[in-house]
């Protein structure tokens, strides 16, 4: 990964890269069986299923409100949805995108810069798009952290979602 991380603890991919893992990230979402979904998980008891070894999927909601403990490894980038959606190809030949009314961020109340991604993806033979606004946080030192995502769509779809993450060294 080529994302740099900054002085103000964010990671920030590049567009190109920042659309390749809003794609993996909807792979790895999607791929999650019912019982074991990180998006549907409403305490962060699935936070871990089938990470990759290179960064940490943290995991949006289907909307409302949510409060998650989890542990990250402390030698990984954060990437998380604000707002994000998908869609196959057959539904719409262009991505889609929702219009935001709010969106941020906060790691220990600090606001964190969001980035905005749009890309196509394959998931078995079906070609996606997916669009999204994305935070990402540099690797954590081990300790605890607060993580809080808001965010509201101008066609009343909104999230509200608070992470409460422990950084454990690997």
């Amino acid at each position: 990964m080529s994302g740099t991380g900054s002085a103000d603890g964010t990671w920030k991919p590049s567009d190109a890269e920042g659309g390749e893992l809003s794609g993996r990230w909807w792979t790895w979402a999607l791929s999650a069986p019912d019982d074991h979904d990180p998006v549907k998980d409403t305490t962060g008891e699935y936070a871990d299923w089938n990470q990759p070894d290179d960064l940490w999927f943290l995991a949006g909601t289907y909307g409302g409100r949510v409060v998650r403990r989890c542990a990250v490894p402390s030698d990984r980038p954060l990437l998380f949805p604000v707002l994000n959606m998908q869609h196959p190809r057959s539904y719409s030949r262009v991505p889609l995108s929702m219009a935001v009314a709010e969106a941020t961020a906060s790691l220990n109340g600090i606001l964190l810069p969001l980035r905005e991604f749009t890309a196509s993806f394959m998931t078995e033979s079906t070609q996606r798009y997916t669009w999204g606004l994305w935070g990402g946080v540099a690797p954590l030192l081990p300790g605890e952290y607060v993580l809080e995502i808001r965010a509201r769509a101008t066609n009343g779809f909104w999230v509200d979602t608070t992470y409460h993450l422990e950084s454990k060294a690997a």
